[in-house]
């Protein structure tokens, strides 16, 4: 049995007959950070959405905890334990920040016992519960955001782009509930990222996509610094 919560083998995946993300294979361990790199339209996206099954792979296999789940559909890729937070916003902006929240658990039970982890994480989001989402700033929705994921008490999450337009003491937040989710809950983070600070203060190891294709990788240490990659990254 495998160690690797999340396993990819040679993924090609794409829209159309036009491949993004062409032979990607990578593993991530319980309670690990993998940073995924690389400028636009690289495939990053694309990457964590074939996980997710919202794009069909062309070719090769996703193993969850030692179960292919190449084909699974997503309402059950959730059930399994993954949550996606999309760079894109998926809030109901008419619905209130807690019923926004009450859509990543299936009971009344769960989110009342579940709700003290977010306040943990979040306080801000608790004095907003009754407020609609779409009134909160856009820093704050990136925080429900996450909450909704966080509240699922997933196993592993799929984030993209998490700090696009973050005010840098918001990015400070983020960073520490990511480190916070990963060593003090056990969750495993594939994270796509543009933010070369912020992914390798918390990241234990990055690739780098292009072209879709990884052209880089490496355990994230003193000797990795955000000048050495950004040669990749350059536009």
């Amino acid at each position: 049995m495998s160690d690797a919560i999340l396993t990819l083998s040679d993924i090609t995946s794409g829209y159309g007959s036009a491949a993004v993300v062409r032979d990607v294979s990578l593993d991530i361990k319980q309670g690990e950070i993998l940073a995924v790199l690389g400028k636009n339209g690289m495939g990053k996206s694309t990457l964590l959405k074939t996980i997710m099954v919202f794009v069909s792979p062309f070719g090769g296999q996703v193993i969850l905890r030692d179960k292919d789940v190449t084909q699974t559909p997503p309402h059950m890729m959730a059930r399994s334990g993954v949550a996606h937070i999309p760079q894109e916003n998926t809030l109901f902006p008419d619905l209130s920040v807690e019923d926004n929240l009450r859509l990543g658990v299936n009971s009344d039970r769960l989110f009342r016992e579940r709700l003290p982890t977010i306040e943990s994480l979040f306080p801000r989001i608790l004095e907003r519960m009754k407020q609609r989402a779409g009134t909160l700033s856009g820093g704050e929705q990136k925080m429900l955001l996450m909450c909704r994921g966080l509240i699922s008490h997933p196993r592993l999450m799929l984030i993209d782009e998490i700090t696009e337009g973050l005010q840098p003491a918001m990015v400070d937040r983020m960073a520490e509930v990511l480190v916070k989710a990963r060593d003090d809950l056990g969750i495993s983070v594939l994270l796509v990222e543009q933010h070369l600070d912020f992914a390798l203060s918390i990241a234990n190891r990055f690739m780098i996509l292009k072209l879709g294709e990884i052209v880089d990788q490496g355990v994230v240490d003193s000797q990795v610094t955000s000048d050495q990659l950004s040669a990749h990254l350059a536009v």
